[in-house]
C-alpha cells in the first residue's frame, strides 16, 4: 500500500504506519487473547490446505491403484476421507473460536478508545470547542470509532489469517512443483501492481470521504439545533443549497472511492482466471511431456486447487486494504483530538471548606461550612499558609486576543471589592463577555494581572478557580435527567432539601411543584418542554446550590418576557447577597443598583461610576438610559 498523506483538503498528514502501531497498542492487554487468535488462524489455513491437498492423494494414492487393480475395497477411502472430515471440522471450529475472540478484542478496544477519548476531552480547552463544531467532534465518536471496530474485527483477522494462508500454501505449492510456483510468481507480481495502482487510487477517496462526513454531520447537528431560526427568516432553500453541496463532496468522495474498492474484487477474480488458465496450460503440458514424473495427474490437481487457495488471499487482502484505509482516516480524526494540548493548568493554590474563628484566624475544614479559604504552599520554606476567600478580583492593565495580531481588550483594569455588583454595558463585541471568560480562565491574558483576593489567578488550581465562581449564561444548559438532578448538577453532593432551598432562593419552587412530578419531573432535549424563563430559573437556581462567594451573571435575562425578568431578577438579587457579582445585561432596569457600572466600546472600559454619577455625566450611558441610542 503506498503512503497516503493528508492535509487540510483531506489527504493523511501523519505517518500511517505510526498511525497503525498507535492503534495496535490499544489491543496490548488483549495479548494472551491474540495468541490464541493466531493459532485458530494457523488451524484454519493448515485445515484449509491440508483439504485442498488431499485431492490429489486421493487421486494417486487411492483412486488410480484402485482403478489400475480393478479393487472394490472402499475402506482406505473411508478412513482416509474420515481423517480429513475431521481436520475441516477442526479448521470450522478453529474459525468460529477467532472470529468469536475477536469481537471481544474489537468492543474492548474501541471501549478504550472511547473513553480515553472523552476524558482527553473534558481536558481540552474552550477555544478548542469554539473553533471545530459539534456535528464534527460527534462524528469521531460514531463513524470513526466505527472503522475502528470494523478493521480490527474484520479486517485485521481477515489479513492476518491471508497472510498465515499464503505462507501455509506456498509452501505446499513449492513442495508440489517449482517450475509451477516460478510461474505462478510472475503472474501474481503482476496481480499485485495492478492492486496496488487500484488501492493507491481509493485511498485518497476514503480519506476524503471520512472529512466530509464529519462536515455533513456538523452541519445537520446545526440546523437541528437551530430549526426555528430556519423557518422563521424562511432560510430553507438556503440551508438545502448549502446541506446539497456539502452532501455532493460527501458524495463525490464516496462514489470515486467505492467505484475503485469495487472495481477491485472482478479486476482480481478475472486476473485469477487468467492465472489459472495459464497453469493449467503449463501443467497439463508437464504432465504429459514427462510422462508424470516430474509432475504427476493428481499433483497438478493438488496445485491448481492450491493455486485457487493461494489468489483467495491476495484477494482477501485487497479488499480488506480499503477498509483499513478508511479506519487510518478514522483514526487520523481521532487521535487529531486526542493530540490536542490539553488546557493548562500550572497552579498550586486550593481551594478549601473553612471556619473563621473569632480573632480571624482560618481553620481547615473537612466538610463544607459556607466559609472558604485559599490554601497556599510556598515552595521556597515548605510552609502552607491559608487565607480567607472574600471575593475581591481586580484586573490590571489586561490586553487579551482571541488571535494574538487583534486585541479584544486593551488595558482594562477593573477593581471588584468584596460584595459589590459591578455591571458591564456595551454593544456587542465590546468585549462583555470576554472579561468573564477571562476571570474563568477559559483564555488566558495576553498581558497585565488578574487577581483573587490578591493572589495571581494564574497560581490557583483551575477547578478551584471555578469551584468559586457561580455563573448563570444567557444560553441556559439543561441535562437530561430530573429537574432535580439539574438544580443538583451546581453540588453533586446537595442533598434534596438544599436542592428544594435552592429553588425557592431562586423564585423556581412555584412553578417546579406545578410540574407533572414536580422535581422528579424528566427533562430532556435541553428542557424543551419548559418556557425560557423557566429553564433560566432553574439555571440559577444551580448556582444557588453550589452557593460559590462570586457570581457571575451574563445577560440572564435578556431573552425573557417582562414579567418572568421580574421573578428571575428577584431570584438574582436573593443569590447576589452578601456576594460578589459581575452582571452583563442589555436592560440598564437591572443593574441600576450597582456598585459601578463600566461601559465598553470596542474593548476599552470609556465610562465607569454608579448610575447616578453615569447619569449626571450625561456620556454614553445617559445616552443609552434615555434612549438617545440603543445598544446593538
Amino acid at each position: 500500500m503506498p503512503p497516503v498523506k493528508m492535509k487540510g483538503d483531506g489527504r493523511m498528514a501523519r505517518d500511517p504506519k505510526k498511525t497503525l502501531m498507535r492503534l495496535l497498542s490499544y489491543m496490548r492487554k488483549y495479548i494472551p487473547t491474540l495468541i490464541i487468535v493466531l493459532i485458530c488462524i494457523f488451524l484454519t489455513a493448515f485445515a484449509t490446505t491440508t483439504g485442498s491437498e488431499s485431492l490429489g492423494v486421493l487421486v494417486d494414492e487411492y483412486i488410480l491403484p484402485m482403478v489400475a487393480s480393478g479393487s472394490t475395497d472402499f475402506g482406505p477411502i473411508a478412513r482416509y476421507l474420515t481423517g480429513i472430515a475431521c481436520i475441516f471440522g477442526l479448521g470450522i471450529f478453529a474459525a468460529w473460536l477467532y472470529n468469536f475472540l475477536m469481537v471481544g478484542v474489537a468492543q474492548g478496544t474501541q471501549k478504550g478508545i472511547r473513553d480515553e477519548m472523552f476524558t482527553k476531552m473534558q481536558r481540552l480547552p474552550i477555544r478548542y470547542f469554539d473553533s471545530n463544531t459539534a456535528g464534527n467532534i460527534m462524528s469521531r465518536y460514531t463513524s470513526d470509532i466505527d472503522t475502528l471496530r470494523q478493521m480490527v474485527s474484520q479486517s485485521i483477522p481477515q489479513t492476518a489469517s491471508s497472510i498465515i494462508t499464503l505462507a501455509v500454501v506456498s509452501w505446499k505449492l513449492l513442495s508440489t512443483s517449482w517450475i509451477l510456483c516460478l510461474v505462478m510468481v510472475i503472474t501474481v507480481f503482476c496481480i499485485i501492481q495492478v492492486t496496488k495502482f487500484v488501492v493507491g487510487k481509493s485511498s485518497t477517496y476514503f480519506v476524503g470521504q471520512q472529512k466530509s462526513l464529519g462536515a455533513v454531520n456538523g452541519f445537520v447537528e446545526e440546523m437541528i439545533n437551530g430549526q426555528k431560526v430556519v423557518k422563521v427568516f424562511n432560510h430553507e432553500s438556503e440551508c438545502k443549497e448549502r446541506f446539497d453541496e456539502l452532501n455532493e463532496e460527501l458524495c463525490r468522495n464516496a462514489y470515486n472511492a467505492g467505484k475503485f474498492a469495487n472495481a477491485m474484487g472482478p479486476i482480481n477474480n478475472n486476473l485469477g482466471y487468467a492465472q489459472y488458465a495459464v497453469l493449467a496450460v503449463t501443467g497439463g503440458l508437464l504432465v504429459v511431456a514427462s510422462g508424470g514424473t516430474l509432475l504427476s495427474l493428481g499433483n497438478l490437481m493438488t496445485f491448481m486447487i492450491l493455486s485457487r487457495s493461494f489468489n483467495m488471499p491476495i484477494a482477501q487482502i485487497s479488499n480488506q486494504i480499503n477498509s483499513i484505509v478508511m479506519a487510518m482516516a478514522g483514526a487520523e480524526r481521532i487521535f487529531d483530538l486526542m493530540d490536542q494540548e490539553p488546557e493548562a493548568d500550572d497552579g498550586y493554590v486550593e481551594l478549601i471548606n473553612a471556619a473563621i474563628t473569632k480573632g480571624g484566624n482560618v481553620v481547615p475544614m473537612p466538610k463544607r461550612t459556607g466559609h472558604w479559604a485559599w490554601k497556599h504552599y510556598h515552595k521556597a520554606d515548605g510552609t502552607i499558609t491559608f487565607k480567607e476567600l472574600k471575593g475581591d478580583i481586580v484586573l490590571d492593565h489586561v490586553d487579551f486576543g482571541y488571535v494574538p495580531e487583534k486585541l479584544v481588550l486593551k488595558d482594562v483594569s477593573i477593581y471588584a471589592r468584596p460584595g459589590q455588583k459591578i455591571a458591564f454595558v456595551g454593544a456587542t463585541g465590546a468585549g462583555k463577555t470576554t472579561i468573564t471568560n477571562l476571570i474563568n480562565r477559559f483564555y488566558d491574558i495576553a498581558d497585565g494581572k488578574i487577581r483573587y483576593d490578591g493572589i495571581n489567578i494564574n497560581k490557583i488550581k483551575k477547578a478551584d478557580l471555578r469551584r468559586s465562581l457561580g455563573v448563570v449564561l444567557q444560553e441556559t444548559n439543561l441535562f437530561t435527567g430530573t429537574v432535580m438532578e439539574n438544580i443538583r448538577y451546581g453540588k453533586l453532593d446537595a442533598t434534596d432539601e438544599e436542592c428544594i432551598a435552592a429553588a425557592k432562593l431562586a423564585n423556581a419552587h412555584d412553578f417546579i411543584t406545578r410540574l407533572p412530578q414536580g422535581y422528579d419531573t424528566e427533562l430532556t432535549g435541553n428542557g424543551a418542554s419548559l418556557s425560557q424563563g423557566q429553564r433560566q430559573l432553574i439555571s440559577i437556581a444551580r448556582a444557588a446550590v453550589a452557593n460559590p462567594p462570586v457570581m457571575i451573571l451574563d445577560e440572564a435575562t435578556s431573552s425573557i418576557d417582562t414579567r418572568t425578568e421580574k421573578l428571575v431578577t428577584e431570584g438574582m438579587d436573593n443569590l447576589m447577597k452578601g456576594r460578589t457579582v459581575f452582571v452583563i445585561a442589555h436592560r440598564l432596569s437591572t443593574i441600576m443598583n450597582s456598585d459601578c457600572i463600566m461601559v465598553l466600546d470596542k474593548g476599552r472600559i470609556i465610562e465607569r461610576g454608579t448610575h447616578a454619577e453615569l447619569i449626571a455625566q450625561k456620556g454614553t450611558y445617559y445616552q443609552l438610559y434615555t434612549g438617545a441610542f440603543e445598544l446593538e
